[in-house]
């Protein structure tokens, strides 16, 4: 069975990688969509991941 990332993560992380930047209220709103969920899938926490990698490694900013 193959699931897709929930249409508002997918924005969400579409959007963090368009800017190569998450801002505060776009962290929360990121959080509010992975939380809202009891349980994440395969494709949601790649997405997840993938976030954090990009900051660890220098691709996205973080800013206020």
């Amino acid at each position: 069975m193959i699931t897709t990332p929930t249409p508002s993560l997918k924005a969400i992380v579409d959007q963090i990688f368009a800017d190569r930047r998450i801002t505060r209220q776009v962290q929360h709103d990121l959080m509010q969509a992975l939380l809202s969920q009891t349980q994440l899938s395969s494709q949601d926490q790649a997405l997840a991941q993938r976030i954090f990698e990009a900051i660890k490694q220098g691709r996205l900013r973080v800013v206020e």
